[in-house]
């Protein structure tokens, strides 16, 4: 019930920062911002660490972009 409750009120966070953009997608800003309000994001913990720490490399290499030769960024 409280897990339920928990990701309902998330979605609708993450709605309500949508429409106030003007958007139909919710994006990583969204998430990073959430995050931040909810505390887990702060100036010594970041969303990359928290991603490092709690999720296995499978998961972080496809969040997490890396750089190829010749400076180029992608996510796999």
């Amino acid at each position: 019930m409280g897990l339920t409750c928990f990701f309902k009120q998330v979605s609708c966070d993450l709605m309500a920062y949508c429409r106030h953009a003007h958007r139909t997608t919710i994006e990583l800003a969204d998430v990073e911002l959430l995050m931040k309000r909810q505390g887990l994001i702060t100036d010594t913990q970041s969303l990359h660490s928290l991603v490092e720490k709690y999720l296995p490399l499978e998961y972080r290499q496809e969040i997490i972009p890396t750089v190829q030769a010749g400076n180029k960024i992608v996510l796999k």
